[in-house]
């Protein structure tokens, strides 16, 4: 009998490294099944999923709901393209706009995607419905944002290196403090069509603004007729401790972006929420998608959408949070700036003095709890919500140590 042999890591990265472009720098560590919360390496070693695909799989690794409903689907019908209808994208549609609370859905595929589409439509409604002339709509953005990586979203990003020799630039976005209520007063003029913002900015280094900062900001935008549009594609769905971290601030954005765990991170589905008044600024042709709404995305993604309902995941998300932010707080260690976060978003910062939180996260690695660094200094903490207490308590001994 031939004894299966395993095809080593370093032949892995040796592929990668040779055909792909180098526009990651990821932890050298290749993984091949997920299960929950953990993952395991093509050596079979065990890992604790900390990072959840930057929060797609809310849900842990390969729901088994999620999963069924995928490969029921994929035996029906995968792709219709928006010619024609098919019998998953209405009920997804209503099914989300229920959850969320609003009159209609446009679903697309990636959070840039979604992002893009949310930037067209409230500078339509700028146009159509709030008279602003024409080519003249401003959005208002903030400092360190995370939107995406296409041209126009670059265009407003504060980040160099997401825009080194990139240009020329989308026009049209005027760059604020993030938090700061004045800053958004001073920077609305009549020709402003929205502001968008992150409710927490997570590849920010997990920045949380003050409290009620994102009422402040709904109030003012209805006072000047803007559309407040809030980015949950990373903060949504359950991530925070509610289903939608704008709900923190008793707000309901005009507009809300959703992504990544919209499919329990099986299958891209992303969307832009809003009403009609917003919404029915779009008319055949103006916008679309092969793949958006099709029938495969749309059954996985109703299939995410009742985990995150049935299993009571934004509570989790709540309770288990809390109490690893308390107990990441108590540890003891000269190398920690600050420990904050909201729910199962957690952000510990690493003291300039003490170099960036890349080898920490390279050390917790070695020890089974897969971490990435954010914004250089930032270790962030943001596991399936489906994490069990004990793995967490674990974790916790783990990262005392690497933190001493």
């Amino acid at each position: 009998m031939t004894a299966m042999t395993t095809t080593p890591a370093i032949d892995y990265l040796s592929e990668v490294d040779r055909f792909s472009a180098h526009n990651y720098h990821p932890l050298p560590i290749v993984l091949e099944r997920g299960d929950g919360a953990w993952v395991w390496d093509v050596e079979g070693k065990r890992y604790l999923d900390c990072l959840a695909a930057y929060s797609a799989v809310n849900q842990g690794h390969r729901h088994p709901a999620i999963i069924e409903a995928a490969k029921a689907q994929l035996d029906r019908i995968t792709l219709t393209s928006r010619a024609f209808h098919n019998d998953q994208m209405g009920p997804f549609l209503r099914e989300l706009c229920e959850l969320a609370g609003y009159e209609r859905a446009l679903p697309m595929n990636s959070g840039a995607e979604a992002v893009e589409t949310a930037l067209k439509a409230v500078r339509r409604w700028g146009y159509r419905v709030k008279g602003i002339p024409a080519d003249k709509a401003r959005i208002v953005v903030c400092a360190g944002n995370f939107h995406g990586r296409t041209t126009t979203i670059v265009s407003f990003s504060s980040d160099q290196g997401y825009k080194a020799d990139f240009g020329p630039f989308t026009p049209g976005f005027v760059i604020i403090p993030f938090g700061d209520v004045d800053a958004l007063d001073e920077a609305i003029t009549p020709h402003t069509a929205a502001f968008l913002v992150e409710p927490i900015q997570c590849e920010g280094g997990v920045l949380i603004p003050p409290a009620d900062y994102l009422r402040q900001a709904r109030d003012l935008c209805r006072e000047r007729k803007v559309l407040l549009v809030a980015d949950e594609i990373q903060t949504g769905l359950g991530r925070t401790g509610k289903m939608f971290c704008s709900e923190w601030d008793g707000v309901r954005p005009d507009v809300t972006i959703v992504g990544k765990a919209l499919s329990g991170g099986v299958y891209p589905v992303s969307a832009m929420l809003a009403d009609a008044a917003v919404m029915d600024v779009f008319e055949p042709g103006s916008h679309g998608s092969t793949f958006g709404g099709n029938p495969l995305a749309a059954a996985i993604g109703r299939a995410a959408l009742r985990v995150l309902v049935e299993e009571k995941l934004p509570q989790r998300a709540h309770q288990l949070g809390s109490w690893f932010l308390g107990e990441l707080k108590k540890i003891p260690s000269p190398h920690v700036q600050d420990v904050r976060g909201r729910g199962l978003m957690i952000g510990v910062e690493i003291k300039v003095a003490s170099g960036p939180a890349r080898p920490f996260c390279e050390e917790l690695a070695r020890r089974g709890i897969l971490c990435k660094e954010t914004h250089d200094q930032v270790i962030r903490f943001a596991p399936p919500l489906v994490v069990e207490k004990e793995a967490l308590a674990w974790a916790l001994g783990e990262v005392k140590e690497v933190l001493a």
